[in-house]
């Protein structure tokens, strides 16, 4: 089975959200889906799509690099966890330290799109680092 029949869903997904400069590649045993989103809800969607095929979001085979268009450094951004508080780390990993907390429902600041996965943003208390952009909302 190839890696874009394992995740027909997420490229359905891909695909179905107009994103711009789409790029659905795959290589070295890594399927790569890319491109630009108008809005937070097109980015969403893909993901909704990965975690129906990958509820822990662990999967090392695929890779999905979707930016929202728009967002600029100092955009709000609201906490969208499913429950509990968001992480906001030292780095890039949920390896790293943990600095602080957002609520779920409260609003930080984008500080930068580090990459599709995390952002660098900073809190109303004034901790900046990096949050699973997963769980922003513009």
């Amino acid at each position: 089975m190839s890696l874009q029949d394992k995740y027909a869903g997420v490229v359905s997904a891909a695909q179905g959200a107009g994103l711009s400069d789409l790029n659905i590649q795959e290589q070295d045993g890594i399927l790569y889906i890319t491109g630009g989103a108008s809005n937070s809800a097109a980015k969403d969607a893909i993901w909704n799509a990965l975690g129906a095929v990958d509820p822990n979001y662990t999967a090392t085979d695929i890779n999905i690099d979707v930016q929202v268009s728009g967002l600029a450094a100092g955009a709000a951004l609201t906490v969208a966890t499913d429950e509990s508080n968001l992480n906001i780390r030292q780095e890039p990993s949920t390896d790293a330290s943990i600095l602080g907390k957002a609520a779920k429902g409260s609003t930080v600041t984008l500080v930068e799109q580090s990459s599709d996965d995390w952002w660098k943003v900073k809190t109303a208390d004034g901790v900046e680092g990096y949050a699973y952009a997963r769980y922003l909302k513009a």
